[in-house]
């Protein structure tokens, strides 16, 4: 499969999170909208308000299926506006959907729902994580543990918060201090919260040194975890620069050592991925808005193959092929 496809054209489904359950993909993608919000750099635009799950057996050739809506900004106790990137998790029978959402005061918080079924529907729980804060919450799992990577800047506010703890007034670095990093924190034995403060995920350069906020390779948004030959590779969108770029680490918690970009931009602003093992081959999950004519609030999720060389670096995948 040396050529990206789209997955669903029939809708616009953005971010795509996929797992293996049950011995098939699990897709669970942001659900592109035209609400007719005006563009601007709090991302007011990308005003979702349901998620759909979709599934595939066959990446190459297989029909998939849309399981419909699962959860709705209305079936949530402490809603305000903007359902973003969301991310899936299982454990001991139940399956565990982590969602960004903007609460009655517009702060960016993350919310549980939970389903007997990979499929939804998904029950949420009556308040947010405690402590939570910001977007894009990705869960990794070793061991029978789940950590849960988090955070992106501008729209994703997380610039509006140093050692968890929110400030007077969002500051985003110079370009020559480090860059803000996204998060991590283990996920407590109910997976309904954080078991510790979350962590600061370190992405370093070849001599040791934080990477900059005016590095166009720095963190902004899309954090994903995987691991390949006992290697951890944190990987993310670079946004403002358009970029999927990749950090390896020798545990979840890192540091990790920046390595190269996964993708090359994209037509669209944002670019948002996950990476995924299924049937013996290694898939890039994304999007981008080609069929909206390039509207980058409409976005239609794709796949492609990944490969990697073979001392364990990507090959980069160019975007717009």
């Amino acid at each position: 499969m040396n050529k990206s496809k789209y997955l669903f054209p029939k809708d616009f489904m953005a971010d795509p999170s996929v797992h293996v359950f049950e011995g098939k993909l699990y897709i669970y993608p942001s659900h592109d909208r035209e609400s007719g919000i005006e563009e601007n750099d709090n991302g007011d635009h990308f005003d979702m308000n349901d998620y759909h799950v979709f599934s595939l057996d066959n990446v190459e050739n297989g029909e998939i299926t849309d399981h419909g809506v699962v959860l709705s900004v209305k079936d949530i106790p402490w809603s305000g506006r903007q359902l973003w990137d969301c991310d899936v998790a299982f454990k001991n029978g139940k399956y565990y959907l982590y969602f960004p959402l903007k609460d009655k005061n517009d702060i960016f918080r993350i919310g549980v729902a939970v389903s007997d079924k990979p499929y939804g529907p998904f029950i949420p729980e009556k308040h947010p994580m405690m402590g939570s804060y910001s977007i894009d919450p990705c869960i990794f799992e070793e061991g029978g543990k789940h950590y849960m990577y988090f955070g992106g800047i501008w729209g994703g506010q997380l610039q509006r918060y140093r050692n968890n703890k929110a400030l007077e007034s969002a500051v985003i670095p110079n370009d020559n201090e480090p860059a803000l990093p996204s998060k991590v924190a283990l996920l407590s034995d109910d997976m309904l919260e954080f078991a510790e403060e979350p962590k600061d995920v370190l992405i370093l350069d070849e001599n040791g040194n934080s990477l900059l906020h005016g590095d166009k390779n720095r963190f902004f948004e899309a954090s994903w975890m995987h691991k390949y030959n006992d290697k951890y590779y944190f990987s993310y969108s670079t946004g403002d620069t358009h970029l999927l770029c990749y950090a390896i680490g020798d545990n979840p918690y890192g540091p990790f050592t920046y390595q190269g970009v996964i993708l090359t931009p994209v037509v669209g602003w944002t670019t948002h991925h996950s990476i995924v093992e299924f049937k013996e081959k290694w898939y890039l999950f994304f999007h981008d808005s080609v069929p909206s004519g390039g509207k980058t609030w409409l976005r239609s999720m794709k796949v492609v193959e990944l490969e990697y060389n073979e001392d364990g670096t990507f090959k980069t995948i160019e975007g717009l092929e």
